[in-house]
């Protein structure tokens, strides 16, 4: 429903599950739009974890958080939704809450970044209000997360993010904190 053609991160997902032994696969959808690919993918599937953050109401209008998962995936879907405006602060806050408890019942060996940053302040296709110290945060707590449980194995996968101007300083504030 959306603009992509492949689900990079279900693909890569799926191939570190296959090709690396990574049994617990924790995907983080930061991006402004809701990812009800990703979602659908693994909604079953008890070896995955998927997070999103994300603005709503709004496109594709999916992503509520009575979506938990089905059958042996129930509860390996964690949606959080927030309005238009939001300040960072809060977004942070839910976001670090939310690893919190990934964390307790879900340890990954792997965590894939849908790293949208069309949640950035400023984005003509979003409202919320992340600045580049957000990411490089929310990046750390990624990062910290991974050393903890995943042998610090984390893949980011640049999803959106349509401010030409703002694009090239999120998108290396965010792999500086990849790399740090």
């Amino acid at each position: 429903m959306g603009f992509c053609l492949f689900n990079n991160a279900a693909i890569a997902a799926r191939y570190a599950q296959v090709h690396y032994g990574a049994d617990r696969v924790l995907i983080i959808d930061w991006d402004v739009h809701h990812g009800n690919g990703t979602q659908e993918i693994f909604y079953r599937d008890p070896s995955v974890f998927y997070f999103s953050t994300h603005q709503y109401p709004y496109y594709p209008g999916t992503g509520s958080p009575g979506e938990r998962g089905l059958d042996k995936g129930e509860g390996t879907t964690l949606n959080i939704p927030l309005s238009e405006g939001t300040s960072a602060n809060a977004h942070r806050k839910v976001f670090t809450d939310a690893l919190k408890t990934i964390e307790k019942t879900f340890p990954p060996d792997l965590i894939i970044v849908s790293a949208g940053f069309d949640s950035r302040r400023g984005d003509p296709l979003g409202g919320l209000m992340l600045e580049d110290r957000d990411f490089q945060e929310m990046t750390h707590q990624v990062m910290d997360l991974a050393d903890r449980r995943g042998s610090g194995r984390v893949v980011s996968v640049l999803e959106g993010g349509y401010n030409l101007s703002t694009l090239g300083e999120t998108v290396r504030t965010h792999i500086a904190a990849l790399a740090s």
